[in-house]
């Protein structure tokens, strides 16, 4: 068998050693129209940074070392062609969620397994270099590391994984009670991506029971996924991931559908890549009768009132209404859209991880008691900053980046 140590030359990248393979604006404005509200930026000079109170967060779900090529154009098979530039960094969907969010200011804590392998060795000294408590990570004895093969073109901006899970698998034997109690101990959140859900359940259950308030990461349909779901207070999707799971023929109506089968969520957020975002909050009844409008409806005129000339992201909210969508249901709550930055090609380097930039955002936002309407266009501003890098964590940004500072305040 051929390691993957023997592949790469040595030297240092990205914080694990390939010999050994160790592997400026102000706080926006809002002004109200007849049914939705429309969220704007203006210059800012200065601001101080608020940490939220309680910062612990727990993360459970996967971690990977990520190999980064990046070349000209994708190859054509039986092609040899050469990368423009390389990178070995951690990866995985919560260990750059949870890096993510430590950058922020949070103190979060990771629930995964890797081996004892110098690959496993790398990746938990990553975690903890950025802040991520990796004390209740499993390593196993033997066996591998998840790793990922990620080849990103150049020409069309996208990027093709290759993915080899980790062996042994976490099962939940692996857990003790003990760590899953210090774990869950004073957090104020938890999340879960979907995968080792054997393992995440348990932490689901025990969460709830001690209502700790949970998000998931709906990226595609996964084995248990639906399980979790149940347990859920907030949820992100992918863009495709309403509608597959609800069969509903747009995403405003599968979001409606979302939260009439899941009744514990408050609120579950689209992310639509250089379209921005689409959320759907539950909302209690007041004494006002709320307006009754169809969400497709509404969706369109959202989406009319978005300033195309903006390169930097906002925020346009409806007002509390009766959201129908037909065939399925009607909810109470707002309607919110969020755009994306506009970023040149010529900054434009890698999306790897964008997404999970933007949860680690909205992690943070959900600590800080941040307003759904601050929050998704800083959460989408996070984003925005990683993809100028190449890989999911280099370039993250911390909280004292002056690009967040409108949003730190």
């Amino acid at each position: 068998m051929v390691t993957l140590g023997q592949m790469l030359p040595s030297g240092n990248v990205a914080g694990f050693n390939c010999g050994t393979l160790l592997p400026s604006f102000a706080p926006p404005l809002t002004t109200t129209t007849r049914n939705f509200s429309v969220k704007m930026s203006i210059p800012a000079t200065q601001a101080s940074i608020v940490l939220p109170e309680n910062r612990i967060i727990l993360g459970c779900g996967a971690v990977s070392v990520d190999f980064l090529a990046a070349v000209a154009s994708y190859p054509s098979p039986d092609d040899k062609i050469r990368s423009t530039s390389f990178e070995v960094q951690g990866g995985g969907n919560t260990g750059n969620a949870l890096t993510c969010a430590a950058r922020l200011g949070l103190t979060p804590r990771i629930i995964s397994k890797v081996a004892d392998d110098s690959q496993g060795k790398g990746l938990l000294e990553e975690l903890e270099a950025d802040g991520v408590d990796s004390s209740f990570m499993v390593v196993s004895k033997g066996g591998n590391s998840p790793f990922t093969y990620i080849i990103v073109d150049n020409q069309t901006k996208t990027r093709t994984c290759i993915h080899t899970p980790g062996y042994p698998p976490m099962i939940p034997t692996d857990l003790s009670q003990s760590n899953l109690l210090s774990a869950l101990d004073g957090a104020k959140l938890v999340y879960f991506d979907g995968r080792l859900h054997e393992t995440a359940a348990i932490v689901a259950e025990e969460a709830n029971r001690r209502g700790i308030p949970i998000l998931i990461d709906a990226e595609r349909k996964r084995e248990g996924l639906d399980y979790l779901l149940n347990f859920a207070s907030y949820v992100v999707c992918s863009t495709k991931f309403p509608q597959e799971w609800t069969e509903a023929s747009s995403i405003p109506s599968g979001l409606v559908s979302m939260l009439l089968r899941l009744p514990k969520v408050k609120f579950v957020i689209v992310t639509l890549g250089k379209d921005g975002c689409i959320m759907l909050q539950r909302t209690e009844m007041d004494n006002l009768l709320p307006e009754e409008m169809d969400v497709e409806d509404l969706f369109e005129k959202l989406n009319l009132e978005k300033d195309t000339n903006a390169t930097l992201p906002a925020c346009i909210s409806s007002n509390v209404a009766k959201l129908h969508a037909k065939g399925i249901g009607t909810i109470t709550g707002k309607l919110l859209v969020g755009t994306a930055e506009s970023i040149p090609q010529t900054e434009l380097i890698d999306t790897t991880g964008a997404g999970d930039a933007f949860i680690g955002a909205v992690l943070y936002s959900i600590c800080a008691n941040m307003p759904l309407e601050k929050m998704l266009p800083f959460a989408a501003q996070v984003a925005a900053i990683k993809c100028r890098a190449l890989g999911a964590r280099a370039g993250l940004p911390r909280s004292t980046d002056h690009r967040l500072s409108p949003f730190l305040v």
